[in-house]
């Protein structure tokens, strides 16, 4: 009987060993698929963010903040490039508040109820900004030459500007 008991308590155990390898095996299994499947997605991941890189180096190229020579022609000049970007953008913007149907640097008239207001401006260098407009249906775009006279005056002159044609 004490036999009969030691056996069972053997097979038992055997049977308990054998079902913890077993699900251990499928634990480790699917920890070794997982792994692979972050791998991949890291990979991914990796391969997306150098795309993105490439494209912010690709679009930040005609940007002031990025173009070391415009920025140390400011700084010649003894400007303070961290002030003045911001203003000429936002000279730019202030000639949104105008009156009547004539922008003051935008060659059309809005065709629309709404004025027509400069939208987004981008400065490229120490000379050149480019801008789009619109009056809420018709949007352009408009390049700009700007310099700094000698009483530090602000000065912005309309180089060549586009109206996109209405799709409707």
């Amino acid at each position: 009987m004490k036999n009969k008991i030691l056996m069972y308590l053997f097979i038992f155990t055997v049977l308990l060993l054998i079902f913890q390898y077993v699900n251990s095996k499928n634990i480790l299994d699917k920890y070794e698929v997982d792994i692979v499947k972050v791998k991949s997605q890291l990979k991914e991941s990796e391969a997306t963010i150098k795309a993105m890189e490439e494209q912010n180096f690709e679009m930040s190229y005609f940007n002031i903040d990025g173009n070391e020579d415009a920025l140390t022609y400011f700084e010649a000049q003894g400007y303070d490039t961290e002030k003045l970007i911001p203003a000429i953008i936002e000279g730019l913007y202030n000639m949104n508040d105008y009156e009547g149907d004539d922008h003051p640097i935008v060659p059309y008239v809005s065709m629309t109820e709404s004025k027509l207001l400069i939208n987004k401006i981008r400065v490229l260098n120490h000379k050149w900004i480019i801008a789009n407009f619109t009056d809420g249906e018709f949007w352009g775009e408009i390049f700009v030459s700007y310099e700094i006279d000698e009483q530090n005056q602000l000065k912005y002159k309309l180089v060549e500007y586009l109206m996109y044609p209405s799709v409707n």
